[in-house]
């Protein structure tokens, strides 16, 4: 019998595509390794996975953990800016810069 020698092509469009169908059926491992060896990274906008399942004591510890971190690492308010001080030094070298001219 003559050996059949196959090549396939997969593109990164049907990894992704493959990936979203499939993702939730494959161990974290199993996912993490397919999205490495295929250059695929992970939607930013897509909800975060809950690790809870039907545990509804473990769904609220990770919620109040989740709200902790993100109390201290989220994004910080703007700071107002300090009045800039003036110099005499610098007020002397403006004058002989301006006078200069």
């Amino acid at each position: 019998m003559a050996s059949k020698n196959s090549t396939a092509v997969v593109t990164a469009e049907q990894v992704k595509v493959a990936l979203k169908k499939a993702a939730p059926t494959f161990a974290p491992d199993e996912e993490r390794l397919l999205r490495l060896r295929h250059g695929q990274g992970v939607d930013p906008v897509a909800p975060l996975a809950r690790a809870a399942g039907s545990n509804a004591a473990l769904a609220d510890e990770l919620l109040v953990i989740e709200m902790e971190l993100m109390r201290q690492f989220g994004p910080k308010p703007a700071m107002a800016k300090a009045a800039p001080t003036r110099s005499p030094a610098k007020d002397k070298l403006v004058r002989a810069l301006k006078a200069k001219k």
